[in-house]
């Protein structure tokens, strides 16, 4: 299993080796090849915040990236994050909702059964999942920074994945996006404070002390998390990247606080006719 970069004219993103299928639309963009300028150069996916980006390049990077992934734009779903664990069950009727039309939903995971039906969810450090499970067809794509992680929200849509679809754990597979790695999360002990209120003495081994603070390694504990859940260890692929450490690769929250931009995990079953 890897992460591959793809390049269609200067837009970069990537895929996981895990996903790659004809059954499957997928991406994890980066921040290279769109349009927005200053602040939020290039590929940025954020057109609101207090310094907000111009919503035409912000349309413009959308249209960029579907088309490097060969997707619809008018069947695109977005998130709207707000670092809860609802996970909402996406139909066609929910095709423009944050985009073209206003999402009147909150939710930090989204799931499909639905060909034609794209999920995006974003990041600037936090994590990015996105599943598939093959055998009953569906999809989910996750956003899970230290809260939705506390929240087991990853674990969470397996479940949802499964009570919605039919979905067994044992055939889901998981690419687990470039996101902050404990070389960068540095924190005080609320966060693992947190952890250890949520999954006990499981949660030590992916929280280690730092002088006066502590750092908390996000990806593994996910899919040590996924892993109990009943996904297979060979069914998650894991990118190894730092966002933090690439600032000139992906938007880091931790780098530049608010004056930047977002990037996004895409995945969706092909319309019929297009596979």
């Amino acid at each position: 299993m890897s992460f591959q970069a793809r390049q269609k004219n200067e837009l970069v993103y990537h895929t996981s080796s895990l996903l790659e299928s004809d059954q499957l639309l997928h991406g994890f963009s980066t921040r290279l090849g769109g349009v927005s300028e200053g602040d939020f150069a290039s590929l940025n996916f954020r057109s609101g915040g207090p310094s907000p980006d111009s919503r035409e390049q912000v349309r413009e990077n959308y249209r960029r990236f579907c088309e490097a992934l060969g997707v619809e734009e008018t069947g695109l779903v977005l998130s709207r994050q707000v670092h809860e664990d609802t996970v909402r069950h996406v139909t066609g009727a929910d095709k423009g909702k944050g985009l073209s039309v206003p999402a009147d939903y909150t939710a930090d995971a989204l799931v499909t059964n639905e060909p034609g039906v794209s999920l995006m969810v974003f990041s600037a450090d936090c994590i990015i999942l996105l599943l598939w499970d093959p055998v009953s067809r569906c999809v989910g794509a996750v956003h899970a920074g230290w809260r939705g992680t506390a929240l087991d929200l990853p674990a969470k849509t397996v479940r949802e994945m499964g009570r919605l679809f039919g979905a067994k754990p044992s055939n889901i597979r998981v690419a687990v996006g470039a996101g902050i790695g404990p070389c960068c999360f540095e924190t005080h002990g609320d966060v693992p404070d947190a952890m250890r209120a949520a999954f006990g003495a499981g949660a030590e081994a992916y929280i280690a002390p730092r002088g006066e603070k502590w750092t908390v390694d996000l990806k593994a504990m996910n899919a040590w998390r996924l892993r109990e859940s009943g996904v297979q260890g060979d069914h998650i692929d894991i990118c190894g990247t730092c966002t933090a450490c690439c600032p000139t690769l992906y938007w880091s929250h931790r780098r530049t606080g608010d004056r930047r931009g977002v990037q996004g995990g895409l995945i969706g079953l092909p319309r019929e006719g297009r596979a």
